[in-house]
């Protein structure tokens, strides 16, 4: 009877460790789930306390392969705790580069949108607010402005920012992130030529109010920019966002693919790059000539400074310490032209094109 009370007892202690290994592996295990309206998944510990607490920041990436020193930024900003990452494409790569590769997070969740409807999902919305930290992936920038434009999703965005914790974005999500954004909304993604040949034209297609973050109020951004030459593109979004007055003074930002400007809590940004790439910080002085709605640009005197890995920029002044590079543009009839700069002296050499 002894021998079987006590073979009864181990097999019951038996099941109940497989029952909590299961249990925690299950948790521990990426977990995906179809909702009306979006795919959600997740990983890690979503019960679990945040080490420490969230401290603000902004990580701007210009698209292409994600950029490790940058990420693990912005998940120490995150408190090491549980990171959302939101999009309208793709799966949970990204999630599980984050937790598995990148680590120090405690969970990570990803929230796939199909429909404008899950934007104002209670199950949505409870994740969003939970968030240490939130990252918005690559796509299409049209969808996330249709999606969440307006809804409970955008509400809690901005209130999670205000609340100093940390934002992210990366090409389409970057893209986003300004003051006004060129939205892509009519189904194209304009070049540098077709903008600046008609930057009032309805291909230019600009969006406000949408996102509210400290030091971007001027900022139009822009991804891709060296590798695609979109700083003829983003100079006709500042001729635009000027004209239709969305924005006093605005100022362009771009960032290079593989490379990502990280703005703390001061306003201070400072660059992450694998491939030796910029951030381009474009300001224009006086107004674009425009002629008539259909009418090409010309505007003089744009300042283009670039922002390498030495370098520091104060969004709060819109200054550079260390500028890696300074130039000159200006657009005639809906040419661009360059002119290189010598950081400590007058300006050097000429030549037309995009960088």
């Amino acid at each position: 009877m002894l021998l079987a009370s006590n073979s009864r007892a181990f097999r019951f202690a038996a099941c109940l460790i497989a029952i909590v290994l299961c249990g925690t592996a299950a948790n521990a295990l990426a977990e995906a789930r179809e909702h009306p309206g979006f795919t959600y998944y997740s990983i890690g510990e979503l019960q679990a306390a945040t080490p420490s607490a969230p401290t603000p920041g902004l990580m701007l990436m210009g698209g292409g392969d994600w950029v490790d020193e940058a990420f693990r930024w912005f998940v120490e900003r995150s408190g090491n705790g549980h990171v959302v990452i939101v999009r309208a494409s793709g799966d949970d790569e990204l999630q599980r580069r984050l937790h598995d590769d990148i680590g120090g997070v405690t969970s990570v969740q990803t929230f796939v949108f199909s429909r404008r409807e899950a934007a104002d999902d209670p199950f949505v919305i409870k994740a969003i607010e939970r968030a240490d930290g939130i990252f918005i992936a690559g796509g299409d920038q049209a969808n996330y402005i249709r999606y969440w434009k307006g809804t409970r999703l955008n509400t809690a965005l901005d209130h999670h920012v205000r609340q100093g914790k940390p934002l992210g974005g990366t090409s389409a999500g970057l893209a986003i992130l300004g003051a006004t954004s060129y939205g892509a909304l009519d189904g194209g993604s304009i070049t540098s030529e077709e903008a600046l040949a008609r930057p009032l034209g309805a291909a230019v297609t600009l969006d406000s109010g949408f996102l509210h973050l400290p030091f971007l109020d001027r900022i139009i951004t822009d991804s891709h920019f060296g590798k695609r030459e979109r700083l003829g593109r983003l100079i006709a979004f500042l001729a635009k966002a000027q004209t239709n007055r969305l924005i006093d003074h605005p100022i362009g930002l771009g960032i290079d693919e593989n490379t990502a400007l990280c703005i703390d809590g001061d306003g201070l940004g400072r660059l992450y790059s694998g491939s030796g790439g910029y951030a381009w910080l474009v300001r224009a002085q006086g107004a674009p000539a425009i002629a008539k709605p259909d009418a090409a640009l010309s505007w003089t005197g744009i300042d283009v400074t670039g922002i390498g890995p030495g370098s520091l920029l104060n969004l709060r002044t819109t200054t550079i310490e260390r500028p890696a590079f300074a130039r000159k543009a200006e657009v005639r009839n809906g040419a661009l032209e360059l002119h290189e700069q010598s950081i400590a002296t007058a300006p050097a050499a000429s030549k037309r094109g995009n960088p």
